[in-house]
């Protein structure tokens, strides 16, 4: 399935422009680099459109709607950009030449110069820098009143007669560098440049026309100051993939890096830093070229004053510790500022353990501050100008939170950065009245881990929701300075890397209602409108797939292979959506199909299959124990199911694109056993059986009481449960008897019904292995009251009579009806809401494990009284009995951010007195100690919080969920009247009948 095609450069029309592409020098590495074509990067993928743009772009194909004329007949308009201008926005003109003219299919000409001829021309310059935008201004042509002093803005806007000789120009000016690069790559963007076109091998669109509407058009300026990434560069994925392309981590690889930040709206960069990594030392190009791009390049939250990790192994410098080698770690320290010299930077302040670990055992409070006390000290000895000067970053990072909580502060104008708790669930947030510090806030929020319960960097893991919910909350809280991600490898972070940079740049444009519509939006950049809103719906199920459980986590005993069909239902849900993305993977055109595998079908691919093997080992393992003959199928399923994870794997390294990416997927993923990857993927262990040489029959009935003996008599017969759990006309349930060969050869079976009222899909049946046959109830017939009937299993001379218990003596029912001691009900799904003057309920959508969740919003409303009008959600609900209940609410496993004693909510069942639950209740130990209630929480994705109420009569309920606390985020309700059985997911949301249907 892997596109096998070798992608041509471009399409007929843009053949005559390969002179111009971008040339990369390929040096050749250690191992296990090999000889690279350089062909193989400077290749673009093209591809003719006729989408028109969205109504509310500020491009069109309809010249009557146009001011200026950007493509016409496929001709691109010249491109002017002034020679004073800044060296990183003379550079990235030749990026938009080269966008312009792949878009165009001719060749776009760039002139560097204060003039020009050309009828129609793009005049792109920086405010105050540029002699062609200061003149411009001069005359009154643009006015710059709007972007003058303005952080990265930018306005796009055509002018008529600009300049002598010159009809018609569409100026690309900005306040600043960053704001004038975001302009051109906000253009190529829109004009159909994706900005993974080179990291994803998506396919620019060609147009034979493009007009610009009339009128200024910004985006204003970012709401968050610093926005960027971490390449958490954990070998071998990317660290050998760029050491075959590029011969390491140098400017070569940077340069592609930089530009798709830009491409993004980013700023900000945390290198890459693992061993033997030093980013600085490695190349002094890459932090020369980062400064030209206007990249603001620091380091990491472990590596402070600009040095990377590596460096002071170099350095030589001795024990890192504080106490014992200050003059070195100052000397060590020093280097670094001095080697940063005028870049752009943001320095990263105070100190942890070698190796990214804790500083002491103890929380060193007093030396913690002494230490950036002294470097704020180098700092401005060596730059020679007061240390406020430079912005500086202090990161609170696992441990480094109890330094904060004890009560440590830093100077006003160092920005402290907060962090995730490496799993997507915020520690901590700033409380109003300390937001009046210069340097602000910011947060380190994680796609990619390597750590404990057990890391997770092979495939795309994160819900798009988690983080708009998440970060939601960081920017409401006032933390606007700073906000990076963990993206790991790069690839195949691309979907929530984007989601990320698109929010931290005005994280006010995206609400909850939103979201399904980024997804659809974000196709249709890479693929366009034709399969767009199908795609969005596998990209939108395939996230909240591997959020559930990330594969890294996987066992055989995930899921249940017993109750509620679980085990049956993740794979079916993954095959569906293998089946979907495989269907439009055939439906596309060539130049799509690369991008389409990377981003779409192979993550569903890889996903889908290392869930069934999972599966395939735990029903080897149940079914070994059951004796059941499949057990020794189920085993070579396995074997054949790792072998295509690794055949997977190397198509994904040698098919694409003449091997492009090869390296990129070799993550080990299968095996884990502790935080840290195994060396190898490790098969699940399986277990083969000696079966008997004739058929024998056996059989497992869904929900059955478990048979006595744990299925074996004194005589080692085999004992099978004796009947099913109750039938009722509300659920009309369909239960199955799963018939079993314990022998070799084909088992022939009979299944007879002994009540005329007792349907069953099959009556008889040759079975070499396994067979389910489902059994239901003729309402019509079935008797009014409670009774019991029986079917006769036969087969291999043995047979069985299996009781089929009916409960037909029922109160009346409406909401989620009770099904055999259980109701569920998902949290999106509720009857009622009661909302106050200023609170109000919000369902985000999708968010959550099985469906969506209820938050509430503002998301920074303080604490509520509890009262009888306080914004409280309603569920109805019938039981079948009076007594107790237990109900269980499935919460997102959000932290005490608040630092309040824990975030709470109350419950009550009709009305009864509410209950207050504290969510974080128990949570003393705290998390980067690696506590127990922490690791389940992170690796369940959930946390659940269970309350006990009485039932007075059977009939309807209602289940009240009341506010206290914002930011606690509802997934689900399940309600034990005694019969909840074990599950990963929790039972599937119980049946509805509406009250009007109920009175009929």
């Amino acid at each position: 399935m892997v596109p096998t095609v070798k992608s041509a450069f471009f399409n007929k029309r843009a053949a005559g422009i390969l002179f111009w592409l971008l040339c990369l020098s390929i040096h050749g590495h250690s191992q296990p680099a090999q000889a690279t074509n350089k062909r193989i990067l400077e290749k673009v993928n093209t591809e003719l459109s006729n989408d028109p743009f969205p109504a509310s772009s500020f491009l069109t194909t309809e010249k009557k709607q146009g001011k200026f004329t950007l493509i016409e007949n496929g001709k691109p308009s010249n491109i002017l950009v002034s020679q004073s201008d800044f060296p990183g926005v003379l550079k990235v003109a030749g990026l938009f030449q080269k966008d312009l003219s792949l878009v165009s299919g001719q060749e776009a000409q760039l002139t560097v110069s204060d003039n020009s001829k050309a009828k129609n021309l793009i005049i792109v310059g920086t405010l105050g820098k540029s002699k062609l935008i200061d003149q411009l201004v001069q005359q009154g042509k643009i006015d710059a009143a709007k972007l003058k002093g303005k952080w990265e803005q930018f306005s796009i806007v055509p002018v008529s007669k600009p300049m002598a000789g010159v009809e018609n120009a569409l100026v690309i000016v900005g306040s600043d560098k960053r704001g004038t690069i975001f302009g051109m790559f906000e253009l190529s963007g829109k004009m159909g440049v994706s900005p993974w076109y080179w990291w994803a091998d998506v396919p620019v669109k060609v147009r034979k026309n493009i007009f610009v509407k009339p009128g200024t058009y910004t985006i204003g300026e970012p709401k968050v100051k610093y926005r960027g990434i971490f390449i958490n560069d954990e070998a071998p994925a990317l660290r050998y993939w760029a050491q075959e392309k590029f011969g390491g981590f140098n400017h070569k690889f940077y340069d592609k890096v930089y530009e798709l930040l830009l491409r993004n709206k980013a700023n900000y960069l945390w290198p890459a830093m693992w061993l033997p990594v030093a980013f600085a030392a490695d190349d002094p190009e890459n932090a020369r070229l980062a400064d030209e791009y206007g990249i603001v390049i620091s380091t990491s939250h472990h590596e402070p004053m600009m040095r990377a990790h590596h460096e002071w192994q170099r350095f030589n410098g001795g024990a890192w510790n504080y106490k014992t080698n200050k003059a070195k770690l100052q000397e060590f320290w020093r280097g670094g500022i001095e080697r940063m010299g005028n870049y752009e930077s943001v320095v990263t302040m105070g100190m942890r353990g070698d190796g990214d670990e804790g500083m002491s055992e103890e929380t060193a409070v007093d030396l913690l501050q002494t230490i950036i006390k002294d470097q704020r000290e180098i700092l401005a000895d060596v730059t020679g100008k007061p240390a406020k000067e430079t912005p500086q970053v202090w990161a609170i990072y696992k441990e480094v939170q109890d330094y904060y909580d004890k009560g440590m502060r830093v100077d006003d104008d160092i920005t402290i950065l907060f962090s995730d708790d490496n799993w997507g669930n915020l520690r901590y947030l700033p409380k109003k009245e300390d937001l009046r510090r210069p340097g602000g806030y910011g947060m380190y929020y994680h796609f990619d881990y390597v750590g404990a319960p057990v890391s997770f960097r092979w495939l795309n893991v994160t819900q798009i929701e988690r983080v708009w919910e998440q970060m939601d909350l960081t920017y409401e809280a006032g933390v606007k300075n700073l906000w990076i991600a963990n993206v790991g490898d790069i690839k195949p972070m691309e979907l929530p890397t984007s989601f990320f940079l698109d929010m931290a740049w005005n994280p006010e444009a995206i609400n909850a209602d939103d979201l399904p519509n980024y997804y659809v939006n974000w196709a249709k950049q890479q693929f366009g409108n034709g399969h767009a809103e199908e795609i969005a719906k596998i990209l939108s199920l395939y996230t909240k797939y591997n959020a559930r459980r990330i594969p890294e986590m996987l066992k055989p005993d995930t899921y249940s292979l017993k109750n509620y069909r679980e085990a049956d239902r993740i794979v079916e849900e993954y095959r569906q959506l293998l089946h979907r993305s495989k269907s439009i993977y055939n439906q596309l055109p060539q130049s799509q199909k690369s991008a389409f595998y990377q981003l779409v079908l192979s993550p569903v691919e890889m996903s889908n299959n290392i869930n069934e093997m999972y599966v395939a080992a735990g029903k080897n393992k149940l079914y070994a124990e059951e004796g059941r003959a499949s057990a020794n199928m189920y085993a070579e399923k396995v074997k054949e199911l790792f072998a295509k994870d690794a055949e997977l794997t190397r198509q994904f390294h040698e098919n694409l694109v003449d091997g492009k990416w090869n390296h990129m997927m070799s993550q080990t993923h299968i095996g884990y056993t502790s935080w840290n990857h195994p060396r190898a993927n490790v098969m699940p262990a399986v277990s083969y059986i000696n079966t008997a040489s004739l058929p024998q029959l056996g059989y497992s009935i869904e929900y059955g009481p478990n048979p006595a003996w744990g299925g074996f008599s004194v005589e080692s017969d085999p004992l099978f449960s004796q009947g099913f759990t109750a039938f009722d006309p509300y659920n009309q349930q369909s239960f199955y008897v799963d018939i079993f060969n314990m022998g070799e050869g084909i088992l022939n079976y009979s299944i007879e019904a002994k009540n005329d009222w007792i349907k069953l899909s099959k009556r008889e049946g040759k079975v070499q292995y396994d067979e389910k046959i489902f059994v239901s109830i003729d309402w019509d017939k079935a008797p009014k009251e409670n009774v019991s009937g029986e079917i006769i299993i036969k087969g291999a001379g043995k047979a069985y009579a299996v009781k089929v218990p009916v409960r037909n003596n029922l109160p009346k029912a409406s909401g989620f009806v009770e099904n055999n001691g259980v109701v569920s009900m998902e949290a999106a799904n509720y009857t009622n809401k009661i909302d106050s003057k200023d609170i109000h309920w919000t369902i985000v959508p999708n968010l959550g494990r099985t469906h969506s969740s209820v938050i509430v919003e503002p998301v920074n409303v303080p604490r509520q009284k509890l009262q009888k009008g306080s914004p409280r959600l309603e569920y109805e609900f019938t039981v079948f009995d009076a007594g107790e209940i237990t109900v269980e609410a499935y919460l997102s496993p959000t932290q005490d951010f608040k630092k309040q004693d824990g975030l709470q909510y109350a419950i009550s069942i009709n009305d009864e007195e509410p209950q207050i639950i504290n969510m974080n209740g128990g949570e003393t130990k705290p998390d980067y100690e690696y506590a127990a209630w922490w690791t389940k929480s992170v690796a369940d994705h959930i946390k659940t919080r269970k309350s006990k109420h009485k039932i007075d009569k059977p009939g309807k309920q209602t289940l009240k969920i009341w506010m206290i606390d914002s930011g606690v985020v509802f997934q689900k309700f399940v309600i034990d009247a005694g019969g909840v059985k074990a599950s990963y997911l929790g039972p599937p949301e119980s049946k509805f009948i509406s009250e009007r249907k109920a009175k009929k």
